[in-house]
């Protein structure tokens, strides 16, 4: 498109918003008498240099968790016009502006770096801005006037490899981000930084520095347009991303937008009542008569529990799941928190302490469900629930995790290999039908897969999969780890981390052998990405992983204490701990939230009437942030100072909500 087009098409976009300032009606409008740039959809713009500018993946990443719909325009090959920003009824297009960097430099034909908007570009971009009040933030933003002075001058620059240097928050990088600690020290690494300082006399605020230079700005226009740029490369794996990512698309959209992010913490410990492998510190494996845990444990792990709740307040409603095989329970057992007079202690302080945990249904044996028939799985999964509700577990129905994540298409072909062997993913499509088919009729409705294997990944943040060959079952997947099923203290995690990951190990990744501190603080990290990242998916541990291995310690609480001393040491928002049917349902909502967002039409929030409407295409469920209800059919959850709605949507009748906005 030329700049000769464009002109031609702008007179005609305006013409429609005078008319509606004039006070004309326009079917389709959500409000005729709302004045211009009284009214912007809840969606973003990104715009980018190309599809392969850095920052494009960054934003998405941020904006895809996060389930907010958006476009791009590329900067090479589109030319921006004002018909792309406001649409015929006079709304705003889009609640917030996010560049990949602020000047969209290329090398031309010369070699000279020039932008890919040209002025009129710029300016109409800086025209919607003003007229409809939307802010702007660009991710990585060089000290310079070109194309607009954000107030930044030059100090130095150069890049931070993988040793991170740490910003800080200012006072108004703590309003720009209220779910960090004021105090949080953000790692910034594998990065490019313009470390700057403040033109003086100038309008401008920085909200993160390192050290003494500027890397964040807060930067309003004289002419009242509201600008936030980071002066550092990030991408979608960093860690910095997670820490300001979210926080800058909450600011600039007024807290107002469409979809949502909270941090999450689920761990589900496997196979209890059952019998675990034990690795051996020669590499041997003992699997008779393997690893039981005792009754005194189960005490034991439950005083970690709470010792982690008093510890960090954040995890202060922190429960663990169990998944359960009750076919090695002693139903004779009493309930009672002792060892005397029982003929299974282990099963009797289950018993005892059965409503400090929650359970899940793991199969009456264990069995690997690839090929077993109607009636073996049907057994397996009632019979387990019978047997656990009558020694007083309070299992849900719906939910069901296969041992091994058998049955759903991911196995090893070769009968005789090792547990530790990777298996083959055939994919869902080769799923045990039988299987599927008694779990649905016993009344599960979500089952477990494993994050680890393609085919159980979700085409959406924090969704599930409807089976393919069984669609009333939801695939809802976990995050694996690398504390190992079969160790029970930080000896043997240690041996079988650099086994596999150490030099000359299995996946050799590592170019020293760790100690266990150095394993924890890895598992840690990696688990933490997934908290920060805003992932709802529990991570799975076993049996031999809570061993109090001397007390007060077992592998898991010292991987769970590593992580919440991170997070804590990052947030003031809490950790949701929801059981696993929440959690469910909770994925079944996202499917819902997406499909919602993917029918092309959008919420419109009138700044005016501080509400938000919207008329979905179907039935289901949409998740918007800083919205309460008006009409009913919204829950919403207060975390930290947001509010956050799921709306219940039926197809064709329109939705009604108040605007909460932030400053």
């Amino acid at each position: 498109m030329n700049s000769r087009s464009r002109r031609k098409r702008r007179p005609a976009a305006l013409a429609l918003v005078a008319a509606l300032t004039a006070g004309m009606t326009f079917v389709g409008a959500p409000s005729a008498m709302a004045a211009t740039g009284d009214e912007v959809a809840l969606r973003q713009l990104i715009i980018a240099n190309d599809q392969y500018d850095l920052g494009l993946s960054t934003w998405k990443a941020v904006l895809d968790r996060i389930g907010s719909p958006y476009d791009v325009v590329y900067g090479d090959s589109q030319t921006l016009d004002a018909g792309m920003l406001v649409r015929p009824d006079g709304v705003g297009k889009y609640n917030a502006v996010l560049l990949t960097n602020n000047s969209l430099l290329h090398q031309d034909s010369t070699g000279a770096f020039v932008s890919h908007f040209d002025a009129t570009e710029w300016t109409t971009l800086w025209n919607y801005e003003r007229t409809y009040r939307v802010r702007q933030v660009s991710l990585y933003t060089a000290f310079g006037t070109s194309p607009e002075d954000y107030c930044l001058r030059a100090g130095t620059e150069g890049g931070i490899g993988a040793t991170p240097e740490f910003a800080t928050l200012t006072t108004a990088g703590a309003t720009v981000f209220p779910r960090l600690k004021a105090s949080v020290r953000i790692p910034i690494s594998e990065s490019y930084v313009y470390r700057s300082v403040i033109a003086a006399g100038c309008n401008a605020q920085p909200f993160l520095r390192i050290g003494t230079d500027v890397v964040g700005v807060l930067s309003p226009t004289t002419d009242g347009r509201e600008r936030a740029a980071l002066t550092f490369t990030s991408n979608q794996y960093l860690p910095q991303t997670d820490l300001l990512g979210y926080g800058l698309v909450n600011w600039a959209t007024r807290g107002i937008f469409v979809g949502e992010q909270r941090h999450w913490l689920n761990v589900d410990v496997d196979d209890w009542f059952n019998t675990s492998d034990h690795l051996q510190l020669d590499g041997t494996i003992d699997q008779d008569p393997g690893f039981s845990l005792t009754g005194p444990e189960v005490q034991g792990i439950y005083q970690q529990q709470t010792a982690l709740r008093t510890k960090y307040p954040l995890a202060g409603d922190f429960t663990l799941n169990l998944a359960y095989n009750a076919g090695d329970a002693d139903l004779n057992a009493p309930s009672q928190c002792s060892s005397t007079n029982t003929p299974d202690p282990f099963t009797s302080y289950t018993r005892c302490l059965s409503n400090r945990f929650r359970w899940i249904n793991h199969t009456l044996t264990h069995p690997k469900m690839n090929f077993t028939t109607y009636d073996q799985s049907r057994t397996e999964i009632q019979r387990n629930l019978t047997l656990g509700r009558r020694i007083g577990l309070t299992v849900p129905t719906q939910v069901l995790k296969t041992g091994e994540y058998s049955g759903l298409g991911v196995y090893n072909p070769d009968p005789n290999a090792l547990d530790t062997d990777p298996p083959t993913d055939f994919g869902l499509a080769a799923s045990n039908r039988e299987m599927l088919r008694a779990a649905s009729d016993v009344g599960v409705k979500y089952l477990h897969g494993n994050m680890s294997f393609a085919s159980h990944r979700p085409s959406c943040a924090n969704c599930g999969i409807y089976h393919p060959l069984q669609p009333n079952l939801l695939i809802v997947p976990d995050w694996p780890t690398n504390i190992a099923y079969h160790t029970t203290n930080p000896d043997e995690e240690t041996y079988f981390f650099n086994s596999f990951f150490g030099p000359g190990g299995r996946f050799a990744f590592f170019d020293h052998a760790l100690t266990y501190a150095e394993v924890i603080d890895w598992e840690s990290t990696m688990a933490l990405q997934h908290v920060m990242s805003g992932s709802v998916y529990s991570h799975t541990l076993h049996i031999s992983n809570v061993h109090v291995y001397a007390p007060g310690k077992t592998l898991t609480f010292d991987w769970l204490n590593a992580i919440m001393a991170k997070y804590t040491a990052y947030f003031k928002v809490p950790v949701r701990n929801p059981d696993w049917l929440t959690l469910a349902k909770y994925a079944a909502d996202r499917n819902a939230h997406f499909a919602a967002i993917g029918n092309g039409r959008d919420a419109v929030w009138n700044r005016v009437t501080n509400t938000v409407t919207y008329t979905p295409a179907g039935s289901g469920a949409l998740f918007m942030t800083g919205v309460t209800t008006l009409l009913g059919g919204v829950q919403t959850d207060r975390y930290g100072t947001e509010n956050i709605s799921r709306v219940s949507l039926t197809a064709g009748l329109p939705v009604l909500v108040r605007a909460t906005p932030r400053a």
